[in-house]
């Protein structure tokens, strides 16, 4: 029996926008075969077929194969259990770039400009977390402190993946 209600809205929601700041959202398909693989929120990269589908990464996954955030937007459909799943080869939106709510591995406690890593193997692979082991580093950058559960905002720069700072200006 429910005895309190709370009138206070969650601070973001996982794969939700963070702000109107510029990004680029594109469409992609779940190449994953089991429909509760794949999160709003979580990290994805490119797929069998680059440019087409993503997958939740692997421990054979490098910094060049981030794709992005998968995205809410979609029409989805909750099952009793309040989950969603998201179908194999169903379309989703990925941001390239920009800032959104991504999901965090428990325990992660980010702060602002915390580099951002992509977790690459275990129960959480496909999640983001400050810590580099079991990762991989992405460009971009924690933009503040824990949401409404395990969900922090993140900034992914827009430029390529797996090259160093000091590699592009030089």
């Amino acid at each position: 029996m429910q005895l309190s209600y709370s009138f206070q809205s969650p601070i973001g929601i996982a794969g939700a926008l963070l702000d109107i700041a510029n990004k680029d959202i594109v469409s992609r398909a779940n190449g994953e075969a089991d429909s509760k693989n794949m999160k709003y929120g979580m990290g994805v990269v490119k797929g069998d077929s680059p440019g087409k589908d993503v997958l939740v990464p692997t421990e054979d996954s490098e910094p060049a194969d981030f794709e992005g955030v998968l995205m809410t937007g979609h029409i989805d459909e909750m099952d009793r259990a309040g989950l969603i799943d998201i179908e194999h080869r169903q379309t989703v939106g990925v941001l390239n770039y920009g800032k959104a709510w991504a999901r965090i591995a428990p325990g992660t406690e980010p702060a602002y400009g915390d580099d951002l890593f992509l977790i690459v193997n275990g129960e959480f692979a496909g999640f983001f977390t400050n810590e580099a082991e079991g990762a991989i580093e992405i460009q971009g950058r924690f933009i503040g402190g824990i949401g409404s559960g395990d969900i922090a905002p993140v900034e992914i720069f827009n430029q390529k993946q797996g090259k160093k700072e000091e590699e592009i200006d030089g």
